[in-house]
């Protein structure tokens, strides 16, 4: 018998992972939730009738009563990014439905893992510890994971190298502060800017530049074409939650709530953990340069006040 996954949110995000996890070894049944019953229905369905050519997984549409023995629940639910607006901004929006949500989902499954995707991603996972309790590890956000591929996708486009080969990271926020990790990237174990040398095709400071910017807009000009991003996080969201399923021990570059990073107090950044059945480790502090030092507080500085403003507007709701 294989997991049981809840997927809250039905939208965009929400059905994109559900057709991809409906394919992942390891999942026998997954249940769409969402305050608007035939949409969940209707995808429910949908992904039902294809994972039928090859796959045995059950998909449903249900109510928080059917999450029971879920081993892992994602939370999708929620306003998405709309042009020009970054993913703070959404806070307010999202804040009080997403404590709403924690709240029914550990009442039926006290000892699922938590995954959001809900933005801003870094901010939730830390209602889930501070309010309901929840130790660090399973409450996750999906943070920079996707930011992570995408660094790595744009260097492989890049440099002509196939992305698996690549090792890189995003770390902080997923959003307009990250940092793309340049002095850890690796190819062929050396420096991505030495291999990229050796290659011919330099990855100088301005380089570096527009591809970070690149990576750290991807979103914004996806959805400025399609009016979405779905397809992305769909597939991170399967990718972290087939780590869990499995036990696999996987490195990814996730949101955890921290009490400390950096001299700055109670944040939640991205920065690599291993994901297991458990959910996330404690996080794994990479070694710096001086520029990532800095960026990186910033970032996690920028987080610690939004969650602080967050966790404050909630208690006085």
């Amino acid at each position: 018998m294989g997991a049981r996954i809840g997927i809250i949110g039905a939208g965009q995000v929400g059905a994109a992972a559900g057709y991809l996890l409906s394919a992942t070894p390891g999942i026998s049944q997954i249940v769409l939730v969402d305050q608007n019953e035939a949409r969940a229905a209707g995808e429910a369905a949908d992904i039902g009738h294809a994972a039928a050519f090859g796959t045995a997984a059950r998909v449903s549409e249900g109510d928080y009563a059917d999450l029971a023995g879920a081993s892992v629940v994602v939370i999708t639910a929620g306003a998405s990014l709309k042009p020009g607006q970054t993913r703070l901004e959404l806070l307010q929006q999202n804040l009080k439905m997403t404590d709403t949500i924690i709240g029914q989902v550990l009442k039926v499954a006290p000892d699922a893992v938590l995954l959001f995707a809900t933005n801003p991603v870094d901010v939730m996972p830390s209602i889930a510890v501070h309010r309901y309790g929840l130790p660090p590890g399973r409450a996750i956000g999906t943070g920079c994971s996707l930011d992570s591929i995408r660094f790595r996708d744009r260097l492989a486009d890049y440099l002509g190298v196939a992305a698996p080969s690549i090792h890189a990271y995003v770390l902080g926020e997923h959003g307009d502060s990250s940092v793309p990790h340049w002095s850890s990237a690796q190819i062929a174990g050396m420096p991505v800017t030495d291999f990229a040398a050796q290659l011919g095709r330099p990855i100088d400071a301005a380089m570096q530049a527009q591809i970070a910017e690149e990576v750290r807009t991807s979103a914004y000009r996806i959805k400025a074409g399609k009016g979405v991003s779905n397809f992305g996080i769909g597939g991170c969201i399967a990718r972290l939650v087939k780590a869990i399923v499995a036990d696999e021990q996987s490195v990814f570059a996730v949101s955890t709530c921290m009490p400390e990073l950096l001299g700055v107090r109670d944040t939640c950044v991205s920065l690599p953990h291993l994901i297991g059945a458990r959910g996330a480790s404690a996080p794994f502090m990479p070694r710096l340069n001086a520029e990532e030092t800095e960026a990186l507080r910033a970032s996690a500085a920028l987080l610690s006040s939004t969650i602080a403003d967050g966790l404050q507007s909630l208690q006085k709701a």
